[in-house]
């Protein structure tokens, strides 16, 4: 068992210590459920860096990684759906989780073909990772009514995401329609 699997394990672990600590009646858990995605944002750049600079890619990893980038983001989405309760807060939520759905099955679809290379992490895909993981903090952190200033730039991140999510997935779809058409 590599460190870099190690570092995913852990961020799998982390969900239900989110969720707990999400829900826990304290003034405190807004920070410490902040402060557990905050160290699986940590631990998502630390596994891959840690796998490539030693070597340390495995197939286990290379399935485990996105799987526990996914759960972990659409867990705290979840939550904070729940705590925004705002069709506002539920549209880009949607469209990050759905398009993470979209191209996990793309990538799947186009790995069976052996081209899996047509749909690797873009620059996009880190910024819109990096847009995502900070609107997730900032949003379990400052809970609605506690800071108006910071929600807004919670939900400003959270759209930008949105934005770059789809921006994302189209250049992936475009990238892999000539695999994806229909044969005439």
């Amino acid at each position: 068992m590599t460190l870099a699997n190690q570092l995913t394990l852990l961020r799998i672990v982390l969900i239900p210590a989110l969720i707990l600590v999400f829900y826990l009646p304290f003034k405190t858990s807004a920070f410490f459920s902040a402060l557990i995605f905050s160290i699986a944002a940590i631990t998502d750049w630390a596994d891959g860096y840690i796998a490539r600079k030693y070597n340390q890619s495995t197939p286990f990893g290379a399935f485990l990684d996105p799987v526990a980038d996914k759960l972990m983001v659409a867990v705290a989405l979840v939550l904070l759906v729940e705590v925004h309760g705002s069709p506002w807060f539920a549209i880009p939520a949607v469209v990050i989780v759905g398009r993470e759905i979209v191209i996990s099955a793309l990538r799947e679809w186009m790995a069976e073909l052996g081209k899996r290379k047509t749909v690797a992490v873009s620059t996009i895909g880190k910024v819109k990772t990096t847009c995502q993981m900070v609107s997730i903090i900032v949003l379990l952190l400052f809970r609605p009514g506690v800071n108006v200033y910071m929600t807004w730039i919670g939900y400003i991140t959270l759209y930008s995401a949105a934005v770059l999510t789809l921006w994302s997935m189209m250049r992936y779809l475009k990238a892999a329609w000539p695999d994806l058409k229909p044969q005439e």
